[in-house]
């Protein structure tokens, strides 16, 4: 199969058995580089931001614990998807997301590193700031809801209720060198508040 028809065949999937509304998808740049950092809650976060309105040149970063799962494992290959391995310093998955930035495509990341069991947000990591730091490429918060419970939804014929809810991109200011670890810290922590206050107040988590 190719990508293009994975992209038809998710989408129909989406607009049928799953009521997703995708608000402000005009904060999305149509061309160029651009990452879109999420909270993670479900195995149907990827596909729900593949079919987006704005982009079709999108890919992500997904953990290597999910080629368990053939279909996620799948989708993800055809998808062209990089695998990352969020036990190690895995940077040949960096580099490969920094090869897919510098083509000019949009590239999905969790902050967070793994999903949250409980919907909530966890606490994000720094690896999207150096990511972004190193491509230059900017940064687009999107705040997910309803993918914590849709597989369960559609397993009892249930339509679920998506949202994906783009937010403002910005760009990173250039680091002092002897301040970079701090400064990590605090716009990961940026990032994370962004997404936070685009969600309602059940799944902010750490970030309430």
């Amino acid at each position: 199969m190719k990508r293009e028809t994975l992209q038809r065949l998710v989408r129909f999937l989406i607009r049928t058995l799953t009521h997703t509304e995708y608000i402000h998808p005009e904060n999305l740049p149509a061309s160029g580089p651009v990452i879109l950092a999420i909270n993670h809650m479900s195995q149907i976060d990827t596909p729900v931001l593949f079919v987006n309105p704005t982009r079709t040149d999108i890919t992500a970063l997904v953990t290597t614990k999910y080629k368990e799962n053939w279909f996620v494992s799948i989708f993800t290959d055809i998808a062209e998807g990089i695998w990352i391995d969020r036990d190690i310093a895995d940077f040949t998955a960096i580099r490969k997301a920094s090869d897919v930035l510098a083509r000019g495509w949009a590239l999905g990341i969790a902050p967070e590193g793994t999903r949250s069991k409980t919907g909530r947000m966890q606490e994000g990591k720094p690896g999207t700031i150096m990511l972004a730091l190193k491509s230059g490429a900017p940064i687009v918060p999107v705040a997910l809801t309803g993918t914590e419970d849709a597989l369960k939804q559609l397993l009892r014929l249930r339509r679920p209720h998506i949202t994906a809810t783009f937010g403002e991109p910005f760009t990173l200011p250039e680091f002092a060198p002897h301040h970079r670890s701090e400064e990590l810290i605090r716009w990961t922590e940026i990032l994370m508040r962004k997404i936070a206050a685009m969600l309602p107040e059940k799944y902010r988590g750490v970030y309430s």
